[in-house]
């Protein structure tokens, strides 16, 4: 027989995010061949039209919802893990409340 059960991969947690100033220093330290930096900088003024700057302004407008998105994520896990903090304490308290009620039917 085979089994259809399937292991779970244990992935490697995420490393802390760079700092402003990490981010400054590689910045300054990169290249000036560096992809970041080519990407588009070879167009002159003649290849620049409307479909181009819309992608752009496409991509932008696209990357700033990612980043709202990201910090309503975040405000929402942060409130989530208050609301199951005071669950577990209603629950301790509930729990202690049966307890006294059990002790006194005895």
């Amino acid at each position: 027989m085979t089994s259809k059960i399937k292991k779970r991969v244990v992935l490697p947690t995420r490393p802390a995010p760079p700092s402003i100033e990490q981010i400054l220093e590689d910045v300054q330290n990169a290249s000036a061949s560096d992809p970041v930096f080519v990407l588009g900088g070879e167009t002159s003024e003649e290849t620049w039209d409307e479909d181009v700057l819309a992608d752009r302004e496409r991509q932008y407008h696209h990357s700033h919802s990612y980043v709202e998105l990201n910090h309503r994520l975040q405000k929402a896990c942060s409130l989530m893990k208050i609301k199951c903090k005071e669950l577990q304490e209603t629950g301790e308290m509930l729990d202690d409340k049966i307890l006294e009620m059990k002790a006194k039917t005895l």
